[in-house]
């Protein structure tokens, strides 16, 4: 469908060659001054560009443009001017105006002006559509689980998230410390800004610092060209700072600065700079421990902890283990095109007895292995990965609960090749390995 274009000029003869000029490309409209032009504009909903003079009669463009801001915001702008009155047409830039041609008018450049113009506002619909669509995920979402401890924090998360307080989500890894981050954020008074992330322990010092803050042209070797820094890039929402334990010193305080006064200098630059923007952290570092053997700031970590949410290791919260796979099956089950129903409760009772040392992002892991390798329309204990098989076995053997991956493995083999007289074939066939594997398993034990 084509875009629609009102031109607006008093000259006769300018509004009518741009109409015909236009016309193979786009529904024309037109208007000889600046109250036919609203007119057209309340009654034509289809207009989404106004190609207008700048100096008219009566309605001048800067009061046009006032007109067509009060009626749809989302109408581009464009201005026709005179050499005269390029201050007014770069005030009605200031305005909101899109931009504005010097007339006589180079064809050109205005056809690709206005394809310009259009391609940015599709943008910026898509962008609205887009930051809508992960506002309605993050608003509608509940952190999975009925246990108290989940309750909690989903109570917390509503308390904190009409604030704009700072954050600090601690728990260990695989917890799901980036979500709550992502929930806070989504249902918070800046939702509709920016949602910025930085893991703090992947750059190097120098790097961090950079992206953080940005850098000046020639602040360093390879500095090309001025860099704005992540803090920029939030203005207006929220920074995520994951691994915040894994902070260098030299950067601590230029954060704890931010804290106190929400203002920071670019590396190599002079001019200070302030932005809006909320802080969130995550570490599954004792922050408190770490302030205690001076390495990390006491000061900053009172700054940082406001609030604070503690997220549960899955250890804590088993009640929710069936509620989460069954979550994670439909995901998985949609995604690998399987046709998956449900779970054994032999594969079942296999998961609820395990430890999770990498909670929810291992479970994450295990569940989508086993979608993919089931063979029939239900998960199976075949089905589950080979070390969740092994550690079931070697706990009801046993009697124990070995923490180590290696010991859990190596017992449950050993158990099994004892069981079977040294016959490796059935033990292999017993634990549900190659016998590639047995032998593979075997060596690295030591044993012969």
């Amino acid at each position: 469908m084509k875009s629609s274009i009102l031109i607006v000029d008093d000259d006769k003869t300018i509004r009518e060659q741009l109409a015909e000029y236009l016309s193979n490309d786009y529904v024309t409209y037109t208007a000889s001054n600046g109250h036919e032009a609203v007119r057209n504009i309340n009654e034509n909903s289809d207009i989404e560009i106004v190609l207008s003079d700048l100096k008219m009669p009566g309605m001048d463009g800067i009061e046009l443009l006032k007109k067509i801001q009060d009626i749809n915001r989302d109408i581009v702008t464009i201005f026709m001017t005179g050499y005269s009155t390029i201050e007014s047409a770069v005030e009605a830039m200031r305005r909101g105006a899109y931009d504005y041609l010097t007339k006589p008018l180079d064809l050109d450049k205005l056809e690709i002006t206005i394809k310009n113009a259009i391609d940015n506002k599709k943008l910026r619909a898509e962008n609205i559509m887009l930051k809508e669509r992960i506002r309605e995920k993050y608003d509608s979402v509940e952190i999975i689980g009925h246990s108290n401890k989940i309750k909690e924090i989903m109570e917390l998360i509503r308390r904190v998230s009409s604030t704009k307080a700072t954050v600090l989500v601690l728990g260990e890894s695989g917890t799901g410390k980036e979500l709550v981050a992502n929930v806070v954020h989504y249902n918070s008074l800046v939702a509709d800004g920016p949602f910025i992330k930085v893991n703090c322990s992947a750059l190097a010092e120098g790097v961090l610092e950079s992206e953080l803050f940005g850098h000046e042209k020639g602040a360093f070797t390879g500095a090309l060209y001025m860099k704005k820094g992540r803090f920029e890039l939030a203005d207006g929402g929220t920074l995520f700072l994951d691994e915040i334990g894994d902070l260098p010193p030299s950067i601590q305080v230029k954060l704890l600065r931010f804290l106190q006064e929400s203002e920071f200098e670019r590396v190599g630059g002079t001019k200070t700079i302030k932005v809006d923007v909320r802080i969130i952290s995550a570490t599954n570092k004792n922050l408190e421990q770490l302030v205690a053997e001076n390495k990390f700031r006491d000061d900053l970590f009172y700054r940082l902890k406001v609030v604070t949410i503690e997220v549960p290791p899955l250890r804590e919260r088993q009640e929710d283990i069936p509620l989460l796979v069954d979550y994670l099956l439909k995901i998985f089950t949609e995604t690998h095109h399987k046709q998956i129903k449900g779970i054994d409760p032999d594969a079942m009772k296999i998961i609820k007895s395990y430890n999770w040392p990498g909670n929810i992002r291992e479970l994450k892991n295990c569940i989508e292995s086993a979608v993919v390798m089931s063979i029939g329309d239900r998960i199976t204990v075949e089905s589950m990965t080979p070390y969740l098989t092994l550690k079931h076995r070697a706990r009801v053997s046993s009697g124990k609960s070995p923490e180590n991956l290696f010991e859990i493995e190596k017992n449950a083999i050993l158990a099994a090749i004892t069981k079977y007289g040294n016959n490796k074939v059935e033990a292999a066939k017993a634990l549900g390995i190659g016998l590639t594997t047995l032998y593979r398993k075997l060596e690295q034990y030591g044993v012969e």
